[in-house]
């Protein structure tokens, strides 16, 4: 296929050039309407391509394809069979895919760390969970993607189930072996969903930790806002094979997504796609050697060190994105997120994840000797101001027994159940009906269906007088929790 093309930008061009009067949606009349103090800060030309595709990139009925050759493309530069462009983020696309493969009542395999926006797909639809956890690394308090054999024994014991879906990378770079467990997904004739979410730039250079379409899996979600180049929300989901029906699939996208996507995200996805395959290998390489360097030099700083290769192996992970720089600051005698907000602050040098121990920094294709320098003066100047922060709260750390919580009702009917809020401490032993989840990573550390233990609470409500920070519960202090109703 010609990647030298472009068909949403070129269909923008083109739109631009025709110089068409809009009496349709986006009501802004392409930045027409905007208040002039909003263009003082964004610019008119973000709402001069904020264009619907029908009857603006494309005509009234699509004939033009426009979308559809783009993901054509995408697709083509993947080695999937299929590409759909997501505008809701992977938060809709991971939804798509795992309703394509399971429907109310029935059963499909879920690694316990999944995203939120799974946990929200279980209960919008139905579909009940067959847990299947995380290998942890009880040293670091980190967890991993599964196994093989952790798999193959959830197929076993639940052979009804309907598919499985994993997480890798995860936000911190961990990568399972995607290839073993697929293997094990198809002796059971069963599709692997891989919600890759960090990885969208995998497949464009052989030094990075494997793709799912190239390691067989049947369907996988990427965000390319994260570690591609394109707009906040811009999301595509691959498919390959036949496990996972592309109609069911396209159905389900049309059921969650929106009726009203806006250019900027497809022609961000466009380019993006165009900007790999043409120039990846090599500003990738790029960023790849950058990025280890500024890995080296970040290690040597007194008080900090880079997790790398000691996180991955047996019963660990099986590989690890090095553009994710994981930085332990715990011999500074503080906490990730104080680092994070002393950065911020102090250097307006802003990280994507914190935790009681660690930042991480992520490197990207966009990054060169400039970025990298800022980061490296605000690791030393860190490591150099460290003393002069307050001593960080105690975090209580949970056992990974104590992590695995037992589901005792579909979350779906915890969640719409009779519910009350009860104070903390009555909440043990109750059935959780609200997500509560440290955010990020955004993976739920209580789920609506699942039994509040003391341990879990403790690690919550220490973490979140240590920095930590729970979106979602109801309660943002944890005093009080929202459980089923006995």
């Amino acid at each position: 296929m010609d990647h030298s093309r472009a068909p949403v930008l070129e269909a923008l061009r083109r739109y631009h050039e025709r110089a068409f009067v809009p009496f349709n949606a986006p009501g802004h009349k392409q930045g027409r309407g905007i208040d002039p103090r909003v263009l003082d800060v964004v610019g008119k030309d973000v709402f001069r391509s904020d264009v619907l595709t029908p009857n603006g990139l494309d005509t009234r009925r699509v004939t033009n394809s426009v979308l559809q050759d783009a993901q054509d493309l995408m697709a083509d530069a993947v080695g999937a069979d299929k590409a759909f462009f997501s505008t809701c983020g992977s938060s809709l696309s991971v939804k798509s895919a795992m309703l394509s493969v399971a429907g109310p009542g029935e059963k499909i395999l879920v690694v316990r760390h999944a995203h939120k926006s799974v946990i929200a797909g279980l209960i919008i639809s139905g579909v009940d969970p067959v847990w299947v956890h995380p290998r942890w690394d009880t040293e670091r308090h980190l967890s991993h993607p599964p196994g093989p054999e952790d798999v193959r024994a959830a197929f076993q014991a639940e052979p009804e189930a309907k598919g499985m879906l994993m997480v890798t990378p995860t936000d911190y770079g961990t990568c399972g072996d995607i290839t073993a467990i697929a293997e094990v997904c198809h002796e059971f004739d069963r599709p692997l969903i891989v919600d890759e979410a960090w990885g969208a730039h995998l497949p464009f250079h052989s030094d990075l930790p494997p793709w799912a379409m190239y390691c067989g899996a049947d369907l996988c979600v990427t965000s390319v806002h994260k570690m591609g180049a394109a707009v906040e929300q811009s999301s595509v989901f691959h498919l390959q094979g036949d496990r996972v029906d592309p109609n069911v699939l396209k159905m389900r996208e049309d059921l969650l997504g929106t009726t009203s996507a806006s250019a900027l995200v497809y022609l961000g996805l466009d380019g993006w796609r165009r900007q790999m395959v043409e120039h990846g290998k090599e500003l990738l390489g790029a960023a790849l050697s950058l990025v280890h360097s500024v890995r080296a030099d970040t290690d040597q700083i007194a008080g900090l060190h880079v997790v790398g290769d000691e996180i991955v192996g047996p019963e660990l992970a099986s590989s690890l994105d090095p553009l994710k720089v994981i930085v332990d600051v715990l011999a500074l005698g503080i906490n990730g997120y104080q680092a994070a907000d002393w950065l911020r602050e102090e250097r307006r040098v802003t990280v994507g994840l914190s935790d009681h121990r660690r930042i991480v920094a992520q490197f990207t294709h966009a990054d060169d000797q400039e970025t990298a320098s800022a980061f490296l003066r605000a690791m030393q100047d860190l490591a150099g101001s460290a003393e002069s922060l307050p001593a960080p709260p105690r975090v209580d750390l949970p056992s990974p027994g104590e992590l695995e919580l037992r589901t005792e009702v579909l979350p779906r009917d915890a969640f719409f159940g009779e519910t009350e809020q009860v104070p903390v401490a009555k909440a043990v032993g109750r059935i959780a009906a609200e997500m509560i989840t440290p955010y990020p990573p955004g993976a739920p550390a209580v789920l609506p269906g699942e039994v509040i233990n003391k341990a879990l609470l403790d690690y919550l409500r220490s973490g979140l007088a240590a920095g930590m920070y729970i979106p979602d519960a109801i309660d943002s202090e944890l005093k009080s929790v929202r459980v089923l109703v006995r």
